[in-house]
C-alpha cells in the first residue's frame, strides 16, 4: 500500500543543474578559441559553428540559450542567419548577441530590428562581453520559467492541456518520420463526482494531486503526463508499442487502486484508462490517436470502470485505408 502525503513532483522530472548551451557562430577559429579560453569559468557549455549554414542546423537541433553571432561571414552572412533564426518557430526565441567589426549605426539598427538582444564590437573587451552574456542568460532563464509556468497545471503540478496539445503533435510527427512506436493513454478518475459530493471539493483536489503524484512515480522519464481537464489525465508514451503501453496502464490502474488516502482510508479511488498504441506509426494523425484513446476510455467506463481498454491503432488505420 502506498500513502499519498508527499509533495507533488514537478512536471519535467529533469535535472535542474544542466548548464545552458551557448552557440558561437563565427568563421574565425581564433575567435572560437579565444572565447572558450577566456570564458571557461562561466557555467555554460560552448558549442561551435564556423558558417551560417552550420549554425542554423545546430541551433535547430540543440536549442541553445544564447547565440554569439558574427555578421561578416562568407556564404550566409550574420544578418541572413539572424533573419532565418527569427523566422523559424523552433529558433525564434533564442537570444542572439551580435559580435561584429561593423560599426555603423545602420548595421546596429538592422541587427536590432532583426531581433538581436545586444551588439558588441570587435575587438571586444572580454569583461564587457562576459557581463552582457550573463545578462542575456538571466533574461533567458526568466522567460523560460514564465513560459513553463504558463504550461503547468496549478493544482497538480503536471503539464496542462495547452502543453499536451503541442507536445503530442510534435512527438507524433517525430514517430511518424522515424516509423517508431507511439501510444497515448486517456485516464479518468471513476465516480469522481461522488468524492466531491461526499467529502467536499478540497478532498477532491487532494485526490487529483495524489493521482498526479502516482503518475510521476510510476511512469518513465520519457513519458509525458498531463492534466487534460477536470478529473481526466493524459499520457504520451514515445517509443512505446501497444502491448507495453497496455502493461504500463495496468500498472497505473493497480497503483491507484492500492493507494491508501490518509484522511479517508476507507475510500478507494479507481481509474479507468483508454489507450491507443501503434508498433510502427505509418498513417493517421496525432488527433486520431487522441480520439481513439478517448473512445477506448469511454468503452472502459461503459463496461464497468476500473479497467484498461486498448485499441491497436495499426489495425484501425489499416481498416480505414481498406475502406477508403
Amino acid at each position: 500500500m502506498s500513502h499519498v502525503h508527499d509533495s507533488i513532483m514537478g512536471p519535467s522530472k529533469q535535472p535542474e543543474d544542466i548548464r545552458p548551451v551557448v552557440l558561437i557562430i563565427d568563421d574565425s577559429h581564433d575567435v572560437h578559441r579565444l572565447l572558450k579560453a577566456r570564458l571557461r569559468q562561466e557555467d555554460v557549455e560552448f558549442i561551435s559553428a564556423t558558417s551560417g549554414e552550420e549554425g542554423l542546423q545546430i541551433a535547430a537541433v540543440r536549442s541553445p540559450a544564447l547565440i554569439l553571432l558574427d555578421l561578416d561571414m562568407p556564404g550566409i552572412d550574420g544578418f541572413q542567419v539572424l533573419r532565418l533564426l527569427k523566422d523559424r518557430h523552433e529558433t525564434r526565441d533564442i537570444a542572439v548577441i551580435v559580435l561584429s567589426g561593423l560599426n555603423t549605426a545602420a548595421d546596429k539598427v538592422t541587427a536590432f530590428d532583426l531581433g538581436a538582444v545586444d551588439y558588441v564590437m570587435k575587438p571586444f573587451d572580454i569583461s564587457e562581453l562576459r557581463v552582457r552574456m550573463r545578462s542575456s542568460l538571466r533574461m533567458h532563464n526568466l522567460i523560460s520559467m514564465l513560459a513553463q509556468r504558463a504550461q503547468v497545471d496549478g493544482l497538480t503540478g503536471l503539464w496542462n492541456r495547452q502543453y499536451f496539445d503541442r507536445r503530442v503533435e510534435e512527438d507524433f510527427a517525430r514517430s511518424l518520420r522515424s516509423n517508431r512506436p507511439f501510444s497515448v493513454a486517456m485516464i479518468d478518475a471513476d465516480n469522481f463526482k461522488s468524492i466531491n459530493d461526499t467529502y467536499g471539493h478540497p478532498v477532491g483536489d487532494i485526490v487529483l494531486q495524489g493521482i498526479a503524484k502516482m503518475l510521476n512515480r510510476e511512469l518513465r522519464h520519457t513519458d509525458i503526463a498531463c492534466r487534460y481537464g477536470g478529473e481526466e489525465f493524459v499520457v504520451v508514451m514515445n517509443e512505446t508499442g501497444i502491448e507495453d503501453a497496455r502493461a504500463t496502464c495496468e500498472r497505473l490502474r493497480v497503483a491507484c487502486q492500492e493507494t491508501v488516502w490518509p484522511r479517508h482510508p476507507e475510500r478507494h479511488v479507481n481509474i479507468s484508462i483508454g489507450v491507443c498504441g501503434s508498433d510502427s506509426v505509418f498513417a493517421g494523425t496525432a488527433e486520431d490517436f487522441v480520439q481513439m484513446a478517448d473512445e477506448a476510455l469511454y468503452t472502459a467506463k461503459r463496461s464497468g470502470r476500473n479497467r484498461v481498454v486498448a485499441i491497436h491503432a495499426d489495425e484501425v488505420l489499416k481498416a480505414r485505408l481498406k475502406v477508403a
